[in-house]
């Protein structure tokens, strides 16, 4: 019975800490596509790759690329 019970609590703190992450991952574009007028999104993506560049963040296409362009121009300056 104990080992059934830390099955169940393991599978549930797993499944928990995946659901939590596929949130994380999701809810920036879902707010990003409700609130931000279309026209603001752009400035948006650089601000956030100047900000945060985790892997989370860089599921939106515009964040990706002002990612990628935030590297080569910090490459540059070296």
């Amino acid at each position: 019975m104990f080992e059934q019970a830390l099955a169940v609590t393991a599978a549930t703190t797993i499944a928990l800490l995946v659901l939590t992450e596929i949130i994380a991952a999701v809810l920036p574009m879902v707010i990003v596509l409700l609130f931000v007028p279309p026209h603001e999104r752009d400035g948006l993506a650089r601000l956030l790759a100047a900000c945060d560049s985790s892997r989370r963040l860089r599921l939106w296409p515009a964040l990706r690329a002002a990612v990628q362009a935030r590297r080569r121009a910090t490459e540059q300056v070296r």
